[in-house]
């Protein structure tokens, strides 16, 4: 049989009438579009795309349950290496990991890996909708494991440690677990109700989940290992934004992506005043940045209400970090992207309000550090935009609680915990920490190879105790 060379479209909302809207983009596979992408996947003998997985899920055999139609096989197989299947068929960069090594995507495209993955979560999440999970006991004697931080590395460690017979209690600083996943992701990539179910079969595992709990105010790491934790891993995120300390920053109108979007995502200010949560309700809006997060704020904006909103990027298309499929979403919904122009002032009118962003055109230079050509000014070339609202989305650092009250946990210069390797050990004994709090701003599929990795290191070293 000939194997189709092109992946099995998925299908998408309208970009007229999804721009109006928080529901879903990607609506998923019916069962005919798997079985059709699925039997594209020629079962390699040596599977590369497994060593393209960050958590090593077994994708022939998931795959090949899809192909026989056991599709609640497919999710099970998936499950035994991965705790959010469901969440990561919907936003992880599959073309740079697994579907990169895909030996289809040599003479035409990857098997779309990712959208099967999320169809047969899909069809689990619906085939015991409304029944709950069968809880898993953790024996009386086990040693107990703190996990500082409910995002999918702590999500991924504390899953991984429960299936091993560890009592895992999660500290979480917010009212909802998820972290990134439920304050960083917006509703139309990732609905809420998903995460929620993700969250309910870790704690079917036996984990404990404490919400509203800051560690480093409430209880520091040390109180931690002095009240009977073994161990405890750190994942906190890289939750502090950074601004790029230019004229007017301080004016009324601007924003942090992060505070952005998580007044929308997760306290609902899309829904005020149904939730109590105000957001600025700009009419024209500029979004400084390249990455998913100023693509997820530039698509929130516009769902909110925004007449016109401005992706403003100092370099060209060629170098911007997002995904492809979200920069294509964004151009679809009407997003106006300024390549190639960089803020170098916000205005304010007397009241300290936002006007508008003076701006100066680029061009690319020889490359830097980065690898991609460094963005140079041009000078006499500086512009105004008029807009009302700025939204920065130029990255984010490490927040500095946890190790300002941990004095010998070593961090480096941008306050990211250091660790000694991949295992997540870091200086202090029985601490260990994974995803953005070690690496800087990543993937989830990411941070969830470091909470595998970092569970088979806390196992160890508890078993040398």
């Amino acid at each position: 049989m000939e194997i189709k060379k092109t992946q099995q479209d998925m299908p998408r909302q309208k970009p007229e009438e999804r721009k109006k809207n928080f529901n879903e983009v990607a609506l998923g596979y019916t069962e005919d579009m798997a079985l059709s992408e699925a039997a594209r996947c020629i079962q390699c003998k040596k599977p590369l795309c497994v060593d393209g997985c960050p958590v090593e899920i077994d994708i022939p055999g998931f795959i090949q349950l899809i192909k026989d139609k056991d599709y609640m096989g497919a999710a099970l197989k998936i499950k035994e290496k991965n705790c959010l299947p469901a969440v990561c068929g919907r936003v992880c960069p599959q073309e740079d990991q697994c579907e990169l090594k895909c030996v289809l995507g040599i003479k035409g495209e990857s098997v779309s890996i990712g959208r099967l993955e999320r169809f047969a979560a899909d069809f689990e999440i619906e085939q015991t909708k409304g029944t709950p999970f069968k809880r898993h006991a953790i024996s009386s004697g086990a040693k107990k494991i703190a996990i500082v931080g409910s995002g999918p590395s702590g999500l991924t460690v504390a899953a991984e440690l429960a299936h091993l017979d560890y009592k895992v209690t999660i500290f979480e600083a917010f009212h909802k677990a998820g972290g990134v996943l439920v304050y960083g992701i917006p509703e139309f990539r990732l609905p809420k109700s998903i995460v929620e179910r993700e969250v309910e079969y870790v704690k079917s595992l036996g984990v404990e989940l404490k919400t509203n709990w800051i560690i480093g105010k409430i209880k520091t790491i040390d109180d931690l290992l002095d009240n009977g934790f073994a161990a405890v891993y750190v994942c906190t995120g890289a939750g502090l934004p950074y601004f790029m300390e230019i004229p007017g920053e301080n004016s009324i109108g601007v924003y942090s992506a992060n505070e952005f979007l998580t007044r929308s995502n997760l306290m609902k200010a899309y829904k005020f005043p149904e939730y109590d949560t105000p957001i600025k309700h700009g009419k024209k809006i500029a979004v400084i940045g390249g990455g998913n997060v100023a693509m997820d704020a530039s698509r929130t904006a516009l769902r909110l209400g925004a007449d016109n909103v401005y992706l403003i990027y100092r370099r060209s298309m060629e170098e911007m970090p997002a995904r492809e499929e979200e920069i294509e979403n964004a151009q679809e919904e009407g997003i106006d992207f300024r390549l190639l122009t960089n803020p170098i002032e916000i205005l304010a009118d007397e009241k300290g309000k936002v006007r508008g962003i003076k701006c100066i055109k680029m061009e690319l230079g020889e490359p830097d550090d980065s690898g991609r050509r460094r963005p140079v000014p041009i000078d006499g070339s500086e512009f105004e935009v008029e807009v009302d609202t700025v939204i920065m989305s130029i990255g984010n650092g490490a927040n500095p609680l946890i190790s300002s009250t941990t004095p010998d946990l070593d961090t480096n210069k941008w306050g990211n915990i250091i660790t000694k390797d991949e295992s997540g050990q870091t200086s202090k004994k029985g601490v260990f920490a994974g995803g953005d709090i070690v690496t800087g701003g990543a993937t989830v599929i990411l941070a969830m190879g470091a909470g595998k990795k970092a569970a088979e290191a806390i196992d160890k070293y508890l078993s040398c105790e």
